[in-house]
């Protein structure tokens, strides 16, 4: 059975059980621990009160303003840090009508300073092209487990003709293991 999470829990016990998000802020606001930022960024703050007894500041990041000197065009380089604004959603939109910040666009500015906007837009096409291929799957981040795990329950051919009821309640059984979230056809099985 998992634990409860309080200052006592032993990091290594913290680190093998699955935590709602919303139970690590609470956590964290009864202990004067900031509560804001990723899941991730939060329970590395946990594990060092835990672990260190101190209290991590979150990292902030800077929300500096690019001055704009001259209209955002296919030729504009992508800095870094490179900001997904309004005005640079209006951008794309303007020269594709259907663009949409994807997890995969986001990263391909985070990745890419010093390539332009005309790269972007190259990649976001090929991108929607490899989402046409029967094979694709979009990437999941590591923060959302639940998502993963549903996903690779469903690829089991053992799973064929099970519901989704069926898939939460294998998701609802495993996280109240120590260890790894991630779908195991044996962990799961009847």
């Amino acid at each position: 059975m998992r634990p409860v999470l309080n200052k006592e829990t032993p990091v290594e016990t913290f680190k093998e059980y699955y935590w709602l998000k919303e139970e690590l802020q609470t956590f964290c606001r009864h202990h004067g621990i900031s509560a804001t930022g990723s899941k991730i960024e939060i329970s590395e703050r946990i594990s060092t009160f835990l672990s260190k007894g101190e209290i991590m500041k979150p990292v902030r990041k800077s929300r500096r303003q690019a001055v704009l000197q001259e209209p955002l065009s296919l030729d504009t380089v992508i800095t870094d840090p490179h900001r997904c604004s309004q005005e640079v959603r209006a951008f794309f939109k303007s020269v594709i009508p259907t663009f949409h910040f994807s997890t995969h666009i986001q990263n391909y500015f985070k990745q890419n300073a010093g390539r332009t906007y005309r790269d972007a837009v190259e990649e976001w096409h090929k991108e929607e092209e490899r989402k046409k291929a029967p094979a694709y799957k979009k990437e999941i981040g590591p923060q959302f487990e639940y998502n993963q795990f549903t996903r690779d329950f469903f690829a089991d051919p053992n799973n064929n003709g099970k519901t989704r009821e069926d898939a939460i309640d294998a998701w609802n059984e495993i996280k109240k293991l120590p260890g790894s979230n991630r779908y195991v056809a044996c962990k799961t099985r009847e």
